[in-house]
């Protein structure tokens, strides 16, 4: 059998999900990243992108690039939601589905033509689907490796089918970028340069040896790579290993009651999306980022497990308590990991302990609170420390 991988790439996400909800944004340079000039660009239209504004540049550089752009906070809640969607119907076509990230899958479509149709009636019906559902567009990748599916589904963005067959393979791996390699980054890059190494193909002229005593084990990956090989298997998705947020604050600041009301905002927007997966963690971790961009992390390990709202806001805030607070905070962020059954750790402070019956009390508060978001808007209902003050 055929081994045929069809990798799906969302086009421009985050910003093509606030257009689609807001029709007022579409054909307009929407910039994801929150609406200061503090933070980083976390995804950017197309028409953002003419001006040459891209993920990770600073806000204020993309201000600067695009002027008359359109700065919209991050909604993660809502991208991981569109993201399930799209992952349904994902599911619709193939068992075995690997998400690695909130806008990329892999798809093992190997002998299910009997089914669906070739592997590109299979990429053209997903696309459908999703335009159709979602309003929304990606672009596939296929080829017989999931190395290539992702190359693919890169070179006719946005909208685009790509397919390369099997007999393509060596015409691509001759004229590819060695860059456009995923796992190539900057240090490798230099690396790869002072080999000569320009293209994926210009690998294998590379000694052996040579390479691996340059590169260390990624060497031996690429040289794979350059061959035509890659064996991965597509691996079924598995639960994060942590779910977290974390906020650039509009001014670097230590002032108490700032720090509290983001703490708070960012453990309720982890305890819902743990309970919207049925999950819960033990291990609750508090990060701080510095005036200096110096960066601290505490974390404690609690005897069970918990997606409370209440219990992630209540630990974090005595994690606070035992950081130094003289010098101000410029970013602030809240995780849950540990999914597996915790481990005896140390026992948890007296302060932070519930009743069973107080327990079971905020877990119905919280759920109550859920329901009425995910019905009318996530400012349907909110904690007192979170309403604006007149």
């Amino acid at each position: 059998m055929t081994r045929l991988i069809l990798h799906l790439d969302m086009d421009a996400f985050y910003a093509s999900v606030e257009q689609k909800d807001n029709p007022a944004l579409r054909g307009k340079p929407v910039i994801v990243g929150g609406t200061s000039g503090r933070g980083v660009v976390s995804a950017a239209s197309y028409e953002a992108r003419k001006y040459g504004v891209r993920s990770a540049m600073p806000i204020f550089q993309a201000r600067k690039k695009c002027p008359q752009g359109i700065f919209v906070p991050v909604r993660m809640e809502r991208y991981i939601q569109v993201s399930e969607q799209v992952m349904a119907i994902l599911d619709r076509y193939s068992p075995l589905i690997e998400q690695v990230s909130v806008d990329e899958a892999f798809v093992d479509i190997s002998g299910l033509s009997r089914l669906h149709g070739s592997a590109e009636d299979i990429a053209r019906k997903i696309k459908k689907e999703i335009q159709e559902k979602l309003s929304l567009t990606c672009s596939i990748g296929i080829a017989p490796n999931k190395l290539f599916a992702k190359i693919a589904s890169e070179m006719n963005k946005p909208d685009g089918l790509t397919t390369i067959e099997p007999g393509r393979v060596q015409e691509v791996i001759a004229g590819l970028p060695v860059d456009r390699v995923p796992g190539v980054g900057k240090k490798a890059m230099e690396k790869l340069r002072t080999l000569g190494v320009a293209t994926l193909g210009q690998v294998r002229d590379v000694p052996e040896k040579r390479l691996l005593r340059e590169m260390g084990q990624f060497g031996a990956r690429l040289r794979e790579f350059s061959l035509g090989i890659d064996e991965a298997p597509v691996v079924l998705y598995s639960e994060a290993k942590s779910v977290s947020n974390e906020e650039t604050l509009e001014k670097d600041t230590n002032d108490p009651e700032v720090l509290r009301r983001e703490i708070l905002a960012q453990a309720e927007s982890v305890g819902k999306r743990l309970r919207a997966k049925g999950m819960r963690g033990c291990t609750i971790t508090l990060k701080l980022k510095r005036s200096d961009f110096t960066q601290l992390t505490r974390s404690i390990t609690l005897k069970e497990p918990t997606n409370s709202t209440n219990t992630i806001y209540q630990v974090t805030m005595g994690l606070l308590d035992e950081v130094d607070r003289h010098d101000k905070f410029r970013l602030v962020g809240v995780g849950v990991s540990n999914f597996s059954a915790c481990r005896p750790g140390p026992e948890q402070m007296s302060l932070f302990q519930r009743t069973e019956p107080e327990k079971k009390s905020w877990e119905d508060v919280e759920k109550a609170m859920d329901v009425i978001k995910d019905r009318f808007g996530r400012d349907a209902i909110k904690r007192g420390p979170l309403v604006p003050s007149s």
